[in-house]
C-alpha cells in the first residue's frame, strides 16, 4: 500500500467470510487497520449477524469506515451464483435468510449434499474411509469441504482428480458447480432466485453487484451478465478480484461496467487459512482499487 503524509493512495477494499473462514472479526479487523485501509465490508455468506449490536464495537477496533454488506446465494438459468449485497438494513437480510438458511435447514442440506458427493465419488471410483471425515465445524460451513480433504490424501485420486487437487475452490467451481462436470451436483434447489435476491437487497436499501464473475468459469462471461441484467436490475459488478487480478480479464469488467452505467466494487475474497495464497486486502498481492470508485456508490 502506498502512504504518504499518512494518507492512503489506494484502497485495497476487500470481503471476509467468517462462516466459511477461519477469524475472528475482531481479528481482521485489526489486520485491517494494521494495513491502513479506509473501507471494508464484512460480507459473510448469507447472513448479516456479523453486524449484530453488541458488534458495534468494531469501531473501537478499526478507524475506517465499514461498509454493511453481505453475499447471497441466487440461482439464475440454473447456475449457482453469488450476489454482494452493499449499505443494506442488516436486520431485514437476516430475516429474509431464515427462510432459506436456518441451522436446522442447513444441517439438512448437509445431509443431503454428503450423500450426493459420496455417490458422485464412488461413481469415479474414488477412494475415502469415512470415518476420517471431519463434521462440518457449523451448520454453515459447506459440508463437501471436509470430504475433499479426505480424497486428496489418497494418491490413488490425484491421477483421477487432474486440477480438482489444486484447491477446494477449483473442486467447488469447475466440479461441484459445474453443470458440464460429471461431478456437478445440483444445488439450486436450495438457493433462492436471484430476482427474488435482487428484490429484498434493494428492499433493505442496498445496491446489488454480481460477485467476481470470472470465477463461475462460464464460455460466455458477458453475454451471462447481460441475462442477468435482463432479469433484474443489477446494480454493480465486482470487477477487482482475484480471479479477475489479470489485467485483460479486470479491464474487460470495468469497461463493460462503464458502458453499461454499472458500478464497480472490488474484493479480495480473504478467508484465513481455507485460501492460504489470498491476503487480507490485496488478495495475491496485485489487488488495488481507487477510492474514487467507491465512493461513487457508498454515499
Amino acid at each position: 500500500m502506498k502512504i504518504l503524509k499518512g494518507l492512503v493512495l489506494m484502497l485495497r477494499k476487500y470481503r471476509i467470510r467468517l462462516l466459511n473462514g477461519d477469524k475472528t472479526v475482531e481479528e481482521v479487523l485489526k489486520m485491517c487497520e494494521d494495513k491502513k485501509l479506509e473501507y471494508i465490508s464484512i460480507t459473510d455468506h448469507d447472513t448479516c449477524k456479523q453486524y449484530d449490536d453488541e458488534t458495534l464495537k468494531y469501531n473501537k477496533i478499526f478507524s475506517g469506515k465499514i461498509i454493511k454488506g453481505s453475499e447471497l446465494h441466487a440461482v439464475f438459468q440454473n447456475k449457482n451464483i453469488e450476489i454482494l449485497a452493499y449499505n443494506i438494513n442488516p436486520n431485514l437480510i437476516n430475516q429474509w435468510c431464515e427462510k432459506y438458511y436456518s441451522d436446522d435447514k442447513l444441517r439438512e442440506q448437509q445431509k443431503i449434499c454428503r450423500q450426493r458427493l459420496f455417490d458422485i465419488c464412488d461413481k469415479h471410483g474414488l477412494i475415502y474411509d469415512e470415518s476420517k471425515i471431519r463434521k462440518p465445524k457449523k451448520a454453515s460451513e459447506y459440508v463437501e469441504r471436509p470430504i475433499y480433504e479426505e480424497l486428496i490424501k489418497h494418491n490413488e485420486n490425484h491421477k483421477i482428480l487432474g486440477e480438482f487437487t489444486e484447491s477446494f475452490s477449483v473442486f467447488f467451481r469447475k466440479g461441484l458447480a459445474n453443470p458440464e462436470s460429471s461431478y456437478f451436483m445440483n444445488h439450486i434447489e436450495f438457493r433462492p432466485p436471484y430476482r427474488e435476491v435482487i428484490d429484498i437487497i434493494h428492499k433493505a436499501g442496498g445496491k446489488a453487484f454480481l460477485a467476481h464473475p470470472f470465477e463461475y468459469k462460464f464460455e460466455d462471461t458477458i453475454g451471462f451478465i447481460d441475462d442477468l441484467r435482463k432479469e433484474a436490475e443489477l446494480d454493480g459488478i465486482e470487477c477487482f478480484h482475484p480471479s479477475s487480478a489479470d489485467d485483460n480479464k479486470k479491464d474487460i469488467l470495468v469497461d463493460y461496467a462503464r458502458k453499461n452505467n454499472l458500478y464497480i466494487s472490488g474484493g479480495s475474497d480473504y478467508h484465513g487459512s481455507p485460501k492460504p495464497d489470498i491476503e487480507v486486502g490485496v488478495g495475491r498481492g496485485n489487488l488495488n482499487i481507487s477510492k474514487e470508485i467507491i465512493e461513487e456508490w457508498i454515499r
